[in-house]
Order: structure tokens, then C-alpha cells, then sequence
């Protein structure tokens, strides 16, 4: 153990007059007259119920007399605005004033939570800041996170002379209005519009001034934990909260697993799993963490601590106990500094690879078809040399293929479907890549087989541009009693939903998640992570809120991609703007 005696001690400024100033009178004169007035929490008022006051570890009613629509105007009246997030401040204080509302939109209760810039909270892990490290605070609602990155904004700042910027979403950090509280010293704070474009805002902040350290409150969706990452690999130093007391939650959340380096499945060999003494399907981390130091905020004044992520991370995937920094204020007001090695936990059997992982289902149990001719995939004939009769000699092949018979040695196999029906479905392509339908077939493990020859069929699969000018297909395709689907263009959002509606599993009015594998070229980091970008900015924010969104600039080549990935999703984007900042903007329907 080592001590280290601290030359400052904690001490709060607030401005709990502000506060008391909005709420009703009776209420105001209750809580002037309480003995623990200093240490007010918050107020609680709902309609028709007692208001109440919290204080650390107790709750006290003020006075006998519910809550009217009238004491709810009163506060309302003498606040800011409420936001998309229903929260809203008083100009120049941190207080917060959050907003329960009915099924009409009316306000029907208000929670007034008292905001204290508290310097001094940041002597525990003052050496951490100095670094120059991103570092992730963690801990449950209530325990101090905000105020601790209130104050490492103004020490980085002040102290460190540092280019600092808060990205505000909620104006809790430097509190309401356009002016800055005084809490954040030098700091300069972007404001958030609403909370669902906080992660563009990050972005523009990095791109626009120039900042050493972004300072950003509660990162809670992909999106934002993506911007974190490309903010953190341009060399800048990110402190930041996220819900969650331990590590392992984070690890456990697929929303924000990426902070700690994300989570994926590794099949090892033989000698490698014998000599690691676990299975061959092993989880492991994906890759550097975004926040290469944590801290776990048990309590206001004992604190976990974390100094290599990526370390921590490691062991706890692989069962070790991972090595921790026990840091806590003593009575004296001295910090202790304790290295706890944590008891290894039992850990939970993995269940087999890949089908715990959703990766494959059971129809990849199913007998599969064999034979060339029933799975189309024969050796091409030599390439014809071109002459004047090429058009002839294209109909006479084409004429070639639609009577090629199976013969009776090598039938057509079929395997009962689980709702009775006969699989797999015999495809014809014409016109179409025969790569990219490989490619949707196995990657979206469709039960349908490839074949060349048409009278085998159960159905055609063709460009319509090929279509419409051949009237012989038509004819051969009516003749025989095989439907015809036609495709718009070679690309993998419509060779997939033709596929699908050939096999009864189109839902054209929902929107279907994409296995990103359908759209990426090389199988890239770059590929998958600006897929996974187009995908969440869809998901989250296009389709719910009806609202165009603009991505990240990319390469012409990934663009295509990201293109094709919104087509899947039945939406709308171009490009724009010039190399190399030209990027896509997602419209919604």
C-alpha cells in the first residue's frame, strides 16, 4: 500500500438558490428550513402526488399537499426549453431538470436534480489524466460521473494548458445557455442539437478545432462508440462516461463492446487449444481498445482503476483474474492506492461453435445436392472467338442449354423443407453474375441449387433488360411452366430479394437486417467498418426518426458498397461533395 498525501481538498460550488427559485413556495420554504438543505439531491414532483426531497441515502415528503397542474406550470415556466430528451436547465447553473410526460405530450412530473461543480474530485487519478491517455469512466447513474469529467475538462485545460472541447449533448457538463459555467475553466463546449446526432457533432469538432481532448458524456449507441474510435485514431485524447459498473458489462454489450475493443469468435487449431487447455471456439478481442485506460466508479471516493484496457480485456475473456488499482480517499484525507488481484470467476461453458453464434442454421444439417449438373457447377467451355455469325452461334448454344437433360442417373435430389415443402429450389440464371448469386446463396445459406439447364428449373432468375427483348425464353419459360424473376440490375440487394421471393421469404415492407458479408468486396476492416456505419446510421436513425444522414467520406469503391447497402434497405442516397472528402447522404423513404 502507499499513501500520498493531497495538498487540495474536495469542495463543492453550487448555485442551489437558482434551483429553489423555480419550485413552488410552500415547497421553497420546507426545504430552506431542512438541517440537510447543503446536501439536497434532488426534487421529485408528480401530478397528484407528495413532492419529495432526496438526500444521500433518505427521502423526506414536503408537506401535506399533492402536486397540481399549477405547481408544475410554475417550475415549468421558470426553466429553459426541454429538448428532444425531455431535459432541460436553468441558464448558467448545472442544475437539470428532467420531464415526465403522458400519452397527450403534457408534463405530469419533474425531476429538479441538483448539479455541484465539486473541484478536487479528480485527485484520485490525477497522474491518469496527465498522461495524455484516453481514459473511460465508468459507473452507475448517480455516482459522480459527470461531475468528475467536469473537472477533468478544466484541469486538462487550466492546469494543462491543453486545446480542450466538450461535446455537451444535455448541457449537464457546462450547464444551460450559451454561456459556459465557470466549472469548466478555459474548456470550450459544442452543444448538441438533439441527442441522436451527438456523434456527428464529435466528428465536426475533431475536423473544425483542432482540439487535444474531446470530453464527451454518456457515449450510448454504435454510432457515437464509432465516431469514438475514429476520433481516438487520429491522435486525439478522448475522456469519456458509459452506463455500466464493471468492464465486464461493457463486454457484455453489444452496443458499446467496440470501447473496449469489441468481442469475436476465434476458432483455434489443435496445438493451440491444447496448449491454451480450452476448446477451439474461443472469444477473443477484436481489436485495440478505443479507451486504453478505465476507471470504475464504485463509489464517490473509491474508485477502480484500469491502466492497460487491453490487458484487463484479455483476462477476462481467457478466465484470468485481471490485475486492479484500488484507489480511495482515507479519513485523513490522504489517497490510498491498493493492488487487488480479483478472485477468477467460474466461468460459463461456451456452447458449441458457431450455431451459439446465430452464424448457421439447421438447414446446413440437410443432405445438399451433388452431381455437376444438379449444383451448376461445371467447367466454362473455351471462349468463342467473335465472327459474323456470333449472334446465331449465342442462340444455338442458348437453344443447347435449355435442352440439356439431366438423365436418369443423376435426378434431381429433394429433401423435405420444415413446412413440408420440396428443397432446394432449382434456379436457372440468365443474364445474371453467377459470383454475386453464389455469393447471396452461401452467405445467406438459401436452400437453392444453381442449374443449367432449364427444364430442371423451378424458376428463372433473369435480367429484365434480358427479358424483355427475348421473346423465345418467354415462350420456353410458358411453355414449361416455370415463373420467370426478373432483377433490375446485377447487384446483391436485388439478386438476394429475388431469391427470397422465389422462396416465399420476401417482406417487402419491413425492413430486413443486412449481413454486411453480402456487400463487402476483400472482407477489409475499412470495408466492414464503413458498412457497419451506413448500417447503424439506417437502423437508428433514417428508418426510426425519419431524418437524412449523412456518413463519413469514403473511397469511390467503398461508397459503391455503402450504395448497395442502403438499396437493400429499399432507401434512397447520393453522393456529394469532392475527393477525398466526398461522402454519402442516407434520405429516408
Amino acid at each position: 500500500m502507499s499513501e500520498l498525501s493531497l495538498a487540495h481538498q474536495d469542495y463543492p460550488v453550487d448555485d442551489l438558490e437558482q434551483l429553489l427559485s423555480i419550485l413552488p413556495k410552500p415547497i421553497q420554504a420546507i426545504i430552506a428550513e431542512h438541517p440537510q438543505r447543503q446536501q439536497l439531491v434532488e426534487v421529485v414532483m408528480d401530478l397528484g402526488r407528495l413532492p419529495e426531497a432526496r438526500f444521500p441515502g433518505t427521502a423526506v415528503y414536503l408537506g401535506h399537499e399533492p402536486i397540481a397542474k399549477e405547481d408544475l406550470q410554475y417550475a415549468i415556466d421558470r426553466v429553459g426549453l426541454f429538448s428532444s430528451d425531455n431535459r432541460a436547465g436553468i441558464e448558467r447553473t448545472l442544475h437539470r431538470i428532467s420531464a415526465i410526460r403522458n400519452r397527450t405530450n403534457e408534463i405530469i412530473g419533474l425531476t429538479c436534480r441538483v448539479g455541484r461543480a465539486v473541484f478536487g474530485t479528480i485527485n484520485l487519478i490525477q497522474d491518469l489524466v496527465e498522461t495524455g491517455e484516453s481514459l473511460l469512466l465508468l459507473g452507475r447513474p448517480g455516482v459522480g460521473k459527470t461531475t468528475a469529467l467536469r473537472e477533468i475538462a478544466r484541469v486538462l485545460a487550466d492546469d494543462l494548458h491543453k486545446r480542450v472541447v466538450i461535446i455537451d449533448t444535455s448541457n449537464e457538463i457546462a450547464g444551460d445557455g450559451d454561456i459556459p459555467h465557470p466549472a469548466i475553466g478555459r474548456a470550450r463546449r459544442m452543444q448538441v442539437a438533439r441527442p441522436e446526432l451527438q456523434h456527428q457533432v464529435m466528428i465536426e469538432a475533431v475536423e473544425n478545432h483542432m482540439p487535444e481532448v474531446i470530453v464527451i458524456d454518456e457515449i450510448g449507441t454504435e454510432l457515437e462508440a464509432l465516431a469514438a474510435r475514429t476520433i481516438a485514431e487520429r491522435g486525439v485524447q478522448l475522456v469519456g462516461t458509459a452506463h455500466g459498473n464493471r468492464l465486464e458489462n461493457l463486454i457484455k454489450n453489444p452496443t458499446l463492446s467496440d470501447l473496449v475493443g469489441g468481442i469475436q469468435a476465434v476458432t483455434l487449431g489443435d496445438e493451440e487449444a491444447r496448449r491454451r487447455g480450452s476448446q477451439k471456439t474461443v472469444l477473443e478481442r477484436k481489436a485495440p481498445p478505443t479507451f486504453s485506460m478505465a476507471v470504475e466508479m464504485l463509489e464517490r471516493q473509491k474508485w477502480t482503476i484500469h491502466s492497460d484496457v487491453a490487458l484487463t480485456i484479455d483476462n477476462l475473456l481467457r478466465g484470468r483474474p485481471p490485475v486492479e488499482q484500488l484507489r480511495y480517499m482515507n479519513e485523513q484525507g490522504e489517497l490510498q492506492i491498493e493492488t487487488v488481484e480479483a478472485q477468477p470467476q467460474e466461468r460459463t461453458p461456451q456452447p458449441p461453435p458457431y450455431f451459439s453464434l446465430g452464424l448457421v442454421d439447421d438447414r446446413q444439417l440437410r443432405p445438399r445436392p451433388t452431381g455437376l449438373r444438379s449444383t451448376g457447377r461445371m467447367k466454362p467451355q473455351a471462349p468463342l472467338h467473335a465472327n459474323a455469325d456470333q449472334v446465331r452461334d449465342f442462340e444455338r448454344l442458348l437453344e443447347q442449354s435449355w435442352q440439356q437433360w439431366e438423365g436418369d442417373d443423376e435426378p434431381k435430389i429433394r429433401v423435405p423443407g420444415p413446412n413440408g415443402e420440396d428443397l432446394p429450389v432449382y434456379v436457372y440464371p440468365y443474364g445474371v453474375g453467377r459470383s454475386q448469386l453464389d455469393q447471396v446463396i452461401d452467405i445467406l445459406q438459401l436452400p437453392v441449387a444453381v442449374t443449367k439447364d432449364v427444364h430442371q428449373a423451378d424458376a428463372v432468375l433473369a435480367l429484365r433488360s434480358h427479358v424483355k427483348g427475348n421473346q423465345k425464353l418467354r415462350q420456353m419459360a410458358k411453355g414449361i411452366q416455370v415463373p420467370i424473376y426478373g432483377v433490375k440490375s446485377n447487384t446483391i440487394p436485388q439478386i438476394s430479394r429475388a431469391l427470397k421471393r422465389i422462396l416465399g421469404m420476401d417482406e417487402p415492407h419491413k425492413a430486413e437486417a443486412a449481413d454486411l458479408r453480402l456487400f463487402t468486396r476483400s472482407g477489409s476492416n475499412d470495408e466492414l467498418e464503413a458498412l457497419e456505419e451506413a448500417r447503424l446510421a439506417v437502423e437508428q436513425i433514417v428508418i426510426p426518426t425519419g431524418q437524412p444522414v449523412e456518413l463519413l467520406p469514403r473511397s469511390p469503391h467503398v461508397r459503391k458498397m455503402q450504395h448497395e447497402l442502403v438499396e437493400h434497405y429499399r432507401l434512397q442516397s447520393d453522393s456529394f461533395g469532392d475527393e477525398p472528402n466526398r461522402r454519402l447522404r442516407i434520405y429516408p423513404a
